[in-house]
Parts: structure tokens; sequence; C-alpha cells
């Protein structure tokens, strides 16, 4: 197997939705990350072997968004562009796809990337009137044509916008989260807090230089319009729950992820590729897990990450402990909470984990050090892109061995990565070669 070279990543600012991108398709802010990207790494008429990614709110049209922003990029038209979609997880899978096929040699280079946008979601008609209309195209005469309309109601004319509900279970992912609220006993305040600390350090990062090169402008704008630097923990207090308006609800509009629009790219390659074209490795991408979680049946729906992280270390023969940051994407800081509670619980480790013992705690100095999705935001398919460049970046200019990606992502599923320092290989044990690993039952 070959390293897996982490090379960068570009994205464009993501925005609240309706505001600066509300005339933008995610065709045009992907191709105009894709384009930054290029830019950074002189990949002018380049081929690259495979683009992977795409977006989660799609319109028919867009049935292929990676191919047509290749096409729309300076990149060698001959570039293959694969669209997939795995949630809020979409362009991290798509990097460890990516990952798998440079490690076995079967590509030299790729590209991942997501983008996303609610200001430009699809809104479709009921499916009788759809049905209708497709009738009406088939129809020949006049007769066969009026008769397409019998028993016509002008309610079949309601749009129907997307819905973030689960189809499973009918309720939203903020819905969701309340519940793991209740049973991991996630306070307000401690919710809150953690919003808090994101903002602070997503703008710190900006002040300090941090984000110059991992941020291309796009529509005018130059940086990610939700940090807030004068976020307060009194205002916070005072906003009223978003999804259990109840006296139990703690889920509000501050500590959580806003509706956002964005797009962002990473750039994978062999070693020896990046020698060819003089780019400095900044990490290396050297494993990855995606589980899931029966939310059905009643686990948290945000919980899949616990399970993919507890596989990755049995795999890897680490500690929680051994990684010098933590990069766990704020879909709300109750999940995030709640996984750190998860890990520290010696009854779900035993009985979820199948492990003697529990993962427990990590530096909470190490976690989300340049801030995370509730600062910047979350285009759902853009996310783990931005944070694989974040992670590979930090790796590569702030010092540390390795570090730890946590998605939680729609559908009860999670995605979780590690990224070693460029340098010598790390000692890592290999999938497969029977020894115990520590705290496993």
């Amino acid at each position: 197997m070959r390293r897996v070279a982490m090379l960068g990543g570009v994205r464009i600012p993501f925005c609240r939705s309706y505001t600066a991108y509300a005339e933008l398709s995610n065709l045009d802010m992907l191709t105009a990350a894709l384009a930054g990207l290029i830019e950074r790494f002189s990949l002018h008429g380049a081929h690259i072997d495979e683009v992977v990614g795409g977006a989660v709110v799609t319109h028919a049209k867009d049935w292929n968004l990676a191919r047509e922003a290749v096409i729309g990029s300076a990149l060698a038209p001959t570039t293959p562009g694969i669209t997939m979609m795995q949630a809020c997880g979409t362009s991290l899978q798509g990097a460890l796809g990516l990952g798998a096929k440079i490690a076995t040699g079967q590509i030299e280079c790729g590209i991942a990337l997501g983008t996303d946008t609610t200001s430009d979601a699809p809104i479709v008609f009921k499916r009788s009137f759809a049905q209708r209309l497709v009738q009406l195209s088939r129809a020949r005469s006049f007769g066969e044509k009026l008769a397409v309309f019998k028993g016509f109601s002008p309610g079949e004319l309601a749009p129907q916008p997307p819905s973030t509900a689960e189809p499973r279970t009918g309720l939203s992912m903020g819905e969701h989260c309340e519940l793991m609220v209740k049973e991991w006993g996630i306070t307000r305040e401690a919710e809150d807090l953690l919003a808090y600390e994101s903002h602070r350090k997503a703008a710190a990062a900006y002040d300090e230089g941090f984000m110059d090169d991992l941020v291309i402008p796009c529509a005018g704008v130059f940086r990610d319009n939700n940090i807030r630097e004068d976020i307060s923990l009194q205002k916070m207090a005072e906003l009223k729950p978003a999804f259990d308006r109840g006296s139990g609800g703690t889920i509000t509009a501050a500590n959580s992820t806003p509706l956002t629009d964005g797009a962002a790219t990473v750039l994978l390659a062999s070693e020896e590729w990046a020698a060819k074209h003089n780019i400095s490795v900044q990490a290396y991408l050297t494993l990855g897990r995606t589980t899931a979680v029966d939310f059905v049946a009643g686990e948290g729906l945000l919980m899949a990450p616990t399970v993919a992280v507890s596989d990755l270390l049995r795999q890897s023969g680490l500690a929680l402990q051994d990684f010098d940051y933590y990069e766990i994407h704020e879909a709300f800081a109750a999940q995030v909470l709640a996984t750190l509670k998860a890990w520290e619980s010696e009854d779900y480790c035993r009985r979820r984990l199948g492990r003697f013992e529990p993962l427990g705690s990590i530096d909470r100095a190490k976690l989300n050090v340049k801030g995370s999705s509730i600062a910047f935001g979350h285009p759902f398919a853009a996310t783990g892109a931005r944070i694989l460049a974040v992670l590979a970046k930090l790796l590569h200019s702030q010092g540390g061995q390795r570090g730890l990606i946590s998605v939680c992502t729609a559908g009860g599923m999670g995605v979780a990565a590690i990224l070693e320092a460029a340098g010598p290989r790390q000692a890592v044990q290999a999938a497969g070669r029977g020894e115990k690993v520590r705290g496993e039952v």
C-alpha cells in the first residue's frame, strides 16, 4: 500500500442561506471552489484521475455535478467527474474512496469536493399533479388532453419544498438531537459554551491569517458570514428552543448549524505525483471508516461516529487520547457533547462498542481548535472537505503527529478518518494482524 498524501484544500466562503449566494447554484459554487484549487496548485490543463463528490440538495438537472464542474474548469477535459452522496459525509467519503484507489495504485491523484445550497432548493409539485403533466405530454388528441384533468383539484398545485425530516421517523435532525440531549443529560449551558467557543476560535483563525490560503473570494464575499466575533453568552441564553419548544428544549439557533450555502475541495495524490508536480505534502490520510446505527429502533440519530471512531481505533491500535487534534463536526453542539459523553461512558462502550473499558475523555483544548460548523456554517456535502483541509494544514503548520475526524450524517450514519503528519511513517498497527486491541471485549 502506498501512502495517501493530503496536499491541501480550497473553498469559497460559507454563507447563510438566502443571503450572499441567493442567486448562485450548486454548480456555480462548486466550479468557483474548484477554480480556486486549480489556481493554488497550478493545475491549469492538468489531467486529474478522478474528481469525486456532490451535493445533498440537488435539482434533477444536476445529475452529475462533479463532471459538470470539471468541464467548467481549467482542468483537462479528460478528467472524469463522479457524483456521489452520503449526506453530510459526502466529501469526506469521496476522499476516502480516492485514498483507497491511490493507496492500491489504481490512480495517482484525485480531488474530493462537495457543495450545497438551500437558497436554490428544488421545489416540485405533488406527485398527483406531476403524473398529470406526464400524461399530458403523451396525450395525442384534444379529448385525451381534457381527460388528463378529470378530477383535478387546485390543491395539487401546492409546491412541495424539500424536507429535512428523516423519512423513516418523520422527525427532523434537530428533533432527533433533542432526544439525544435527554438521553445523555446535555445541558443548555454546555451547548451554548461550545457554540460560543466555536465562533471565537473561527474568528481568531481569520484574524491570525490561518484561513488566508484556505478560502478564496466568491460573489464579492471574502469571509464566512455566519461567524459572530461579538457573540455573547448572555444573548445566546435568551434565545428560545428551536425544535422542542416545551420546557425541556435546549437546542437553539445559536448552538446549532444554520442552513448554509457553499462549496469546498481538497487535493489528494501519491507521493510520487506530488513530487513530480512540486507540491508539498501536508499530511497523510491513513484510515477511514463509515458506520450506521439503528436510529429507527431508538438509537441516537447522530451517534454513529462514536462507533466509527471506535472501529478506527481498533484497526489502528491507537487510543482515543493519541491525537493532537480532534475535528468533530458540529451539526449541533449537543451532538458533539453527546459523542464525548458516550466515549466516557463505561456502559455505552461495553454495551454498544464491545469494549471492556471506556474510550475515555479527550483534551478539550485540542478540539476544533480553529472553530467548526456552528461558526463557519454547514453546506452539507462540503463540510468534510473543509475539515480535511483545516486538519491537514494544522498538522503541517502547527505540529503534531495525527488528527482525528468525526462527522455525523443524516440517515443515522457516521464517517471518521485519521490524518498523520507528513514525515517519517508512524508506527501504526495494520488491520488483521490478530493482536488483541486494548479495551476490546
